[in-house]
This record gives structure tokens, C-alpha cells and sequence, in this order.
């Protein structure tokens, strides 16, 4: 309800939606904490929260250590979600959406987990490496209803396939700006507009743009033609490099990609 909620206001009020991503327990529990409800303070309307893994194929080698300070400080899936329920102690508006991959999940038990991560106060799921295609060929992997799903979209998927990915897409679209890994490349914001139109052809679902939106200019740029610009790896940097403060760090840099955006 809340991702559809935060859409359906954002539409009214002729907005984009900011989407910030972090990794749960970075640097530790209590300033990852301290970081999301920053975000939320200066205007953020969904975070992503990554779970740490020891194992991120998608992700650059930003997000790959801000992993690595977290599994190290003692973060674990169950802790991501003991970080969850602290949040929605103070904040039970801000939509929270899991980044992730299988491997965590199967170990957690994949049930159990969207069962646990929907009562902790999780609104989506982002499940790197499970196509919804192989999503239905075992029954261990049915879907939680009330978990929203969101798909990947990556600029060199077939016509078809975005058509598959689309109509399966809950909560939102993830449109990948160019291919690759994470990180705070320069995005080609010249081919996003047609890429969004592609999608937006086979679903009502927002789609929002991300991978190496790292600056004001860019995200106002991608803000024209997308629902939403989602930057991670660029936030992720200033946790790495203010470890004493993270959440200032956080502050100051991302507040300006926000105002660019309204």
C-alpha cells in the first residue's frame, strides 16, 4: 500500500519519485539507522535497502565493500530486518523496498523471509537474480502478495522480454540506464526517454531510472522522461568516505539531487 500510495500522490502532485538506496547496517546498525530516517527527513520518497552478501554479482565495487563494512559490523538478514522494525518506529510512511539476491533468501527459508520482512514493515522486494519466468516453476518460490515486486529492466533486454518483465512488475520498474554493474557512472541519458517509452508501452507501473545517476544535472535530466530516479552508489561513496558522521555526509550530498528533481 505505501509504494502505491507514494506513487499515486506523487502523480497527483505532478512529481518524481527519489529513490535512495543504502546498505542495511552501513556503517553499522545504529548509523544505518540514523542515515535512513536522514534520508527520509530530507525528502527521500522510497528507500532501498540492500542486505548484505557476501557475493553481490550486480554491484560495483562501491556497494560491494559498503556490504563488506556490514557483514562485518554483524549484520545479518535477520538483523536487516530487526533494522526495518526500528525504523517503522518512528516512520510509518517511507516505503521500504529489500535489495537483494536468492542466495540470502534461500538460506533464511524464501517463505518465511517475505512473511518476516512484510511484518517487520517491507514493501518490495528486489530479487537480483530471480527472473519471474523461473519464479513460477517451483511452488517454493510463490509470492507473497502483500510483498510487491519489483523487475529489472536493462537497456539490452529483447522487445518481448520487457513485455514479460512489465506485465509481471509490481510496485515499480527498475529501468536500468545502461548495462553493467552499479556505480556512479556516467548515465547515457540520451536513450533513456525511448527506453522508458518502450516500457511504459506494456504497464502502468512507474518506472523509475538507476545505475550512474551520481549528480543534480543528471538526475533532473532522466526526472523528464522516468517516475522516479533511484541513486545508490553515489550515496553509498559518502558513507565510505565519512565514517564518523555518515549521515551529514548523506545530508548535504543527496538533499541537492532531490531539489533538482521537484
Amino acid at each position: 500500500m505505501r509504494l502505491a500510495e507514494t506513487f499515486a500522490t506523487l502523480k497527483f502532485e505532478n512529481k518524481k519519485a527519489f529513490i535512495a538506496y543504502v546498505a542495511a547496517g552501513d556503517p553499522s546498525f545504529d548509523l544505518s539507522l540514523e542515515i535512513m530516517h536522514t534520508l527520509a527527513d530530507i525528502g527521500a520518497d522510497i528507500i532501498e535497502l540492500g542486505l548484505p552478501f557476501s557475493d553481490p554479482l550486480a554491484d560495483g565495487i562501491v556497494n560491494q565493500m559498503a556490504a563488506d563494512r556490514a557483514l562485518k559490523a554483524g549484520m545479518t538478514t535477520a538483523r536487516s530486518l530487526d533494522l526495518i522494525r526500528a525504523f517503522r518506529e518512528k516512520d510509518t510512511k517511507t516505503p521500504l523496498v529489500l535489495f537483494t539476491y536468492l542466495n540470502p533468501i534461500f538460506t533464511y527459508g524464501f517463505a518465511k523471509f517475505q512473511k518476516d520482512a512484510t511484518e517487520a514493515g517491507a514493501d518490495g522486494v528486489l530479487l537480483l537474480d530471480l527472473p519471474p519466468d523461473e519464479a513460477e516453476l517451483s511452488e517454493e518460490l510463490a509470492e507473497n502478495p502483500s510483498l510487491s515486486h519489483i523487475r529489472l529492466i536493462a537497456p539490452s533486454t529483447p522487445p518481448d522480454r520487457i513485455k514479460l518483465l512489465a506485465e509481471k512488475a509490481e510496485g515499480f520498474i527498475y529501468a536500468l540506464s545502461r548495462s553493467g554493474v552499479t556505480g556512479g557512472h556516467s548515465a547515457p541519458a540520451e536513450t533513456i526517454p525511448a527506453q522508458v517509452a518502450a516500457i511504459k508501452a506494456h504497464t502502468d507501473t512507474p518506472v523509475c531510472v538507476g545505475f550512474g545517476i551520481s549528480n543534480p544535472e543528471q538526475a533532473a535530466l532522466v526526472a523528464k522522461s522516468a517516475d522516479g530516479v533511484i541513486v545508490g552508489s553515489a550515496i553509498v561513496k559518502q558513507i565510505e568516505n565519512n565514517p564518523e558522521n555518515p549521515a551529514q555526509a548523506v545530508r548535504d550530498f543527496a538533499k541537492p539531487l532531490i531539489d533538482a528533481i521537484r
